[in-house]
């Protein structure tokens, strides 16, 4: 395997982990995916880090199922090949101050390197057109 799939597949895995991380509504452990300055841009707007932990903390945000619906698009950018862009499909079940929302997005995660480890600074949200 080449240094370029193997960074291909770790960042998927990154992917999938934190997606697991997410369904355990354990804000600390969704947290260690993140940048400090980690935002989320979605049809709502901009969230920041510290609204999106704050409402998992509190209990107003859970996730019950988070699911990959296809394969990722995962591209290494930079001279020493430290910013990545993932864009898959997701769809997932959450809880807002608990009324249901089943989604189904194109997800597109900003991944900067940083002391060896992966971590997210932007996650961008599209709600996919079915039918």
């Amino acid at each position: 395997m080449s240094a370029g799939e193997h960074t291909h597949e770790h960042l998927v895995a990154v992917e999938r982990d934190w997606s697991a991380a997410i369904v355990t509504n354990d804000p600390d452990r969704i947290g260690s995916f993140m940048t400090d300055d980690w935002v989320i841009v979605s049809g709502r707007g901009v969230g920041t880090r510290e609204e999106f932990l704050g409402h998992v903390r509190c209990g107003d945000l859970t996730h019950s199922a988070m699911r990959d619906a296809g394969s990722f698009r995962v591209r290494v950018y930079g001279d020493a090949g430290d910013t990545a862009v993932v864009t898959g499909r997701a769809t997932n079940t959450a809880y807002f101050r608990g009324r249901r929302f089943d989604a189904d997005e194109w997800v597109t995660d900003v991944f900067v390197r940083r002391d060896g480890l992966w971590k997210c600074a932007l996650t961008h949200l599209t709600t996919a057109e079915t039918g």
